[in-house]
């Protein structure tokens, strides 16, 4: 009976099903660890009170959240080795004990609280604050003390963050207009001094709209320094830290503040889904160890989009050209051994490829040709998202053509023929009978080609991918749409993050936290792109029946 079910081939049902259930299982446990590692980071964690022996016969206080367990190894082979627990915790303060985090002995712990009163505050640079509220001044100088202080310190931090957003925006929106429009002025005046077309007439109008540009600028510079004094003047917090010593924080350097021990899981519930939105729509601070990642989203989400719009005519073209047009000799078949053979091609060579062609060829010439005015200074002639879009775009491009070629092989060769039997040229024939039902091959190839450009980080490392991109390469400056801008991209940001970053244990968190967006980013883009595929599937079944 064995004998003839191995003869009938069932085992090999069995060691497939095998195998899937394995991949399934390294592929769900992956995932769960990813989101156990990343997720968990933005919990508010109670923030414990330790007190320590010194090893001289007293004790230390240490204050701080409890970061992760480990054992450290004491001793040798010959004399014997011990395992020691320890505790990592986040002390943070680290503007005055020069580092976030600190090892402690368990076994030199004498005592663990949580009480209530210990904060956590947040701020704009030297990461986290650990310690207990004393007083708050006000600007008016007034000090408030006992449980009012808390109150007064919330309001204070909301009334700073409303000025913080105001300064903001005229910063980065009013005063960047302005910018923009004063750097167009230079390049137009730059553009009729080639064209020896700068004339008074034209050199004064020039300086009239420059007057009325500096003008704006110093209205706003004084609405922006205005702002600023008012969020400086709101006053400071007078806390306690674990050594004792009481440091005054200015309340416009601080984020937000919390009372984790205090908080109801209701609170903490609402205060974790906070965090996680300010992790997608802030930007990063702190060297990228703090803050959130919403221009690495955008710049990721905007080049695979515009990648796919470059890819997809590209690929299709050439697939129908060597499936419907293109005579079967030797040519061809090169060809077609040419594009699988580019499928399998490191994706770093065609990064160089890209920054060799797109931007020391391409772009230079484009530079040559249309932005003579802003020479010697690159437009295109320097790694930017157009460059990075068409890397991807080549480096998948062989992914489409082999697809739809696949779906076009399908296609019955008496849909063809009724077709054209029917007084329909061969392009129309083509167009309205072939390509419609190899769609659904044409989406798979789409599929395979987002899933694979979104997550590649070396090609984009040399054509327009940087660690920080100080504008978004879509903004409400003329013309919108900033091809010719750096991006930031979740991919290298994880690997800039997790191998880059001066602070490797507040940055391990946010690189689990930000290969899961990725994750959840390539999903979506697959699902949608999956139910067009299989709504052109359902549309056509009856026509591949």
């Amino acid at each position: 009976m064995l004998r003839t079910w191995m003869r009938e081939g069932n085992h090999w049902v069995w060691f497939n099903a095998m195998a899937v259930a394995i991949s399934l299982l390294a592929v769900m446990g992956l995932v769960s660890f990813i989101v156990f590692k990343g997720m968990g980071h933005f919990w508010p964690k109670d923030i414990h009170a330790y007190t320590v022996q010194d090893g001289q016969g007293g004790t230390v206080q240490l204050i701080g959240e409890l970061h992760r367990r480990s054992d450290r190894v004491e001793g040798n082979i010959k004399e014997g080795v011990t395992q020691v627990p320890q505790l990592l915790v986040k002390v943070g303060n680290r503007d005055i004990f020069g580092a976030d985090f600190k090892w402690v002995d368990e076994q030199a712990i004498t005592q663990d609280v949580t009480p209530k009163d210990l904060i956590m505050v947040e701020r704009y640079e030297w990461g986290n604050f650990y310690g207990r509220l004393r007083s708050v001044t006000l600007g008016d100088g007034m000090t408030v003390t006992g449980n009012q202080a808390w109150d007064a310190f919330q309001q204070l931090i909301a009334r700073h963050t409303e000025l913080h957003k105001q300064i903001v925006r005229i910063q980065k929106h009013d005063i960047g207009a302005v910018n923009a429009g004063v750097e167009q002025l230079r390049l137009d005046r730059r553009r009729l001094e080639l064209d020896n077309k700068l004339t008074e007439q034209a050199n004064a109008k020039l300086d009239e709209k420059r007057r009325q540009l500096d003008n704006e600028y110093q209205t706003l510079l004084a609405q922006m320094r205005q702002l600023e004094q008012t969020a400086s003047a709101l006053g400071k917090a007078q806390i306690e830290i674990m050594t004792g010593d009481v440091v005054s924080l200015p309340i416009d350097k601080i984020i937000e503040s919390i009372m984790p021990n205090a908080m109801t899981m209701t609170e903490k519930l609402g205060h974790y889904f906070h965090r996680i939105w300010l992790f997608l729509s802030d930007e990063p601070r702190e060297a990228n160890t703090e803050g959130g990642i919403f221009p690495a989203i955008f710049g990721t989400v905007t080049m695979v989009f515009i990648m796919t719009v470059l890819v997809m005519p590209f690929g299709v073209i050439a697939a129908v050209y060597l499936r419907e047009y293109a005579k079967d000799g030797w040519i061809t078949r090169a060809v077609r051994i040419s594009v699988n053979n580019l499928a399998g091609v490191p994706s770093i060579v065609y990064g160089v490829f890209g920054l060799g062609f797109f931007v020391y060829v391409l772009g230079h010439n484009i530079d040559q040709l249309f932005y003579q005015e802003a020479l010697p200074a690159p437009t295109f002639g320097t790694p930017g998202l157009l460059w990075a879009a068409l890397t991807l775009a080549l480096l998948t491009l062989p992914v489409v053509i082999v697809s739809t070629e696949e779906g076009l092989a399908r296609v019955p060769r008496t849909m063809r023929e009724g077709s054209l039997a029917l007084g329909a040229t061969k392009i129309e024939t083509l167009w309205n009978t072939v390509l419609p039902i190899a769609s659904p091959a044409i989406m798979t190839g789409l599929i395979l080609a987002i899933a694979r450009a979104a997550g590649e980080v070396a090609p984009l490392m040399l054509v327009g991918v940087v660690k920080l991109a100080p504008s978004l390469p879509v903004d409400a400056i003329a013309p919108y749409i900033h091809l010719d801008r750096k991006i930031m991209h979740l991919g290298f940001h994880i690997h800039d993050v997790g191998f880059q970053s001066p602070n490797v244990e507040a940055a391990q968190p946010l690189v689990y936290a930000t290969a899961f967006l990725l994750v959840l980013i390539i999903i979506a883009l697959n699902i949608t792109a999956i139910t067009i595929r299989n709504r052109l599937r359902e549309r056509f079944k009856s026509v591949d029946n």
